[in-house]
């Protein structure tokens, strides 16, 4: 009869000096020369860590306890952070977040890119840094995770069910949300009563695991202007079930502007494919950004399917700089590339004489060519398809060689030959708005024999988290 090897007892660092910000939020220390990767620590804390992964080059710990607090940690603001994987920089003083993001910039394009660069211009800090986000999509589960206290608090009698938001590399448990600082009112409200009506009324939560359960996402998407939608995706139908809760959210919030409600039987929870259906209102919102045609307001059509970024304040700042970098005369074509539903395209339109937008995903375009209808502007044009195949002769025959062209990629960046095609259109300069300096770092490399970078501006879009946006401006050499 074979043994079990015990399990070797963790190791543990006492008075570990925390000395910088790595990778996905965590901090970075050094310990007999190997870098110790920390979760639970802010840069210039001391801590007592536990180590979690140990290798011969790196390992990952977790704090135990913080000895010396940092002069730069601060009391976070919510009650489940360190349990929840957003805002993971809560505890981090926000100034001190700018600076970490900037020199996050600057790693990712000096070193992976090994690019040359002129003094970067200081990072673009966020209007607000609590309730930025105009979007929020919660998951219902029978699976909820518990905290040691609430285990302690409530033992075996605990009720299971939650509506919030996946624990970190769980996909199979959600963290009950009693309170979220990303999104303003009344998303909190709406999602707590959900919960409540649920529960008094019997209904299942989903399990993902065995893929049954009526309830299943919750997605709420607000405006600038006040607008607000709410779209309830269920995992089978129960008509009754269904209206009386919708009837129920309508009563308590009758401002909501489009209340939406879809079937999903799938073991994802994506809806692009699924079918929304309109229980009130609009099957829409309109958002309002300031700088369309005439000086009056640009109006984007928001569907439930729709991108839009996220941060509506900080978006009109970077797209000002976008089209401020283009350097429009009104005599230019433009190519606007990964151009989602044409918010981009449309602000640079009032500069230039042509805008070109292309992009992948047949709905965006179908927003951007309304958006375009919506605010009158006819110097624009949208096609759909894969870049790499859309932009052939015929395309630059029909649009003209662009003198300007402007990107915004998704976090994989661009396509290898998408990179090279803008080496054989030679356009005067091309500005590269990223969500990922990492693979922007990459693209930029490949430019790099043609063209030089002569303006660089990080930009904070999501507040207390480690993502950072980066504009930067390229012109021939």
């Amino acid at each position: 009869m074979s043994r079990r090897r015990p399990r070797p007892e963790p190791l543990l660092i006492e008075n570990l000096a925390v000395t910088g910000a790595g990778a996905n939020g965590k901090a970075i220390a050094r310990h007999e020369g190997i870098v110790v990767f920390v979760t639970g620590a802010v840069p210039g804390d001391v801590a007592d860590v536990r180590v979690t992964v140990k290798k011969s080059n790196f390992m990952e710990a977790v704090a135990t306890r913080i000895v010396q607090p940092s002069p730069d940690r601060i009391p976070a603001f919510c009650r489940h952070f360190g349990t929840c994987g957003g805002c993971k920089w809560q505890d981090l003083s926000y100034p001190k977040q700018l600076e970490y993001k900037q020199q996050q910039v600057i790693d990712n394009l000096e070193r992976l890119g090994g690019l040359v660069l002129p003094p970067v211009t200081p990072i673009m800090a966020s209007p607000g840094v609590r309730y930025y986000r105009n979007k929020l999509e919660y998951t219902f589960s029978n699976k909820r995770w518990f905290t040691t206290e609430e285990i302690a608090a409530q033992g075996e009698h605990a009720d299971r069910n939650a509506l919030g938001f996946h624990i970190p590399q769980r996909f199979d448990r959600v963290l009950d949300l009693s309170e979220c600082h990303l999104q303003p009112e009344p998303s909190n409200s709406i999602r707590n009563f959900v919960r409540e009506h649920a529960r008094q009324q019997g209904l299942s939560f989903y399990d993902v695991r065995e893929h049954q359960g009526f309830l299943r996402t919750l997605l709420i998407r607000t405006t600038t202007t006040g607008e607000c939608m709410v779209l309830l995706a269920v995992g089978h139908e129960d008509r009754e079930a269904r209206e009386r809760l919708l009837d129920a959210l309508l009563g308590a919030f009758p401002q909501l502007t489009s209340l939406l409600w879809t079937v999903n039987p799938k073991k994802n929870d994506t809806i692009y494919d699924l079918d929304v259906q309109v229980y009130h209102g609009r099957d829409h919102l309109v958002e309002e950004l300031p700088d369309g045609p005439g000086g009056r307001p640009l109006k984007f059509r928001i569907g439930p399917k729709t991108f839009f970024q996220t941060n509506p304040e900080q978006t009109i700042a970077m797209y000002r700089l976008t089209r401020d970098l283009a350097g429009l005369t009104g005599a230019e074509n433009v190519y606007d590339l990964y151009c989602g539903a044409g918010s981009i395209t449309l602000y640079l339109a009032a500069r230039a004489k042509h805008v070109a937008g292309v992009e992948l995903v047949p709905e965006s375009v179908a927003d951007a060519r309304v958006n375009a209808e919506l605010n009158g502007v006819t110097n624009v044009s949208f096609t759909s398809g894969d870049m790499k195949k859309v932009m052939d002769a015929a395309f630059v025959a029909q649009h003209g060689r662009p003198d300007v062209v402007v990107t915004d990629p998704p976090r994989a960046g661009m396509d290898e030959p998408v990179t090279r095609h803008l080496l054989e259109l030679a356009p005067e300069r091309i500005v590269y708005v990223s969500c990922n300096p990492a693979t922007q770092a990459r693209d930029l490399a490949i430019l790099n024999d043609r063209y030089r970078i002569d303006f660089v501006q990080p930009v904070d879009m999501f507040p207390h988290t480690y993502h950072v946006e980066n504009v930067v401006r390229l012109v021939k050499r």
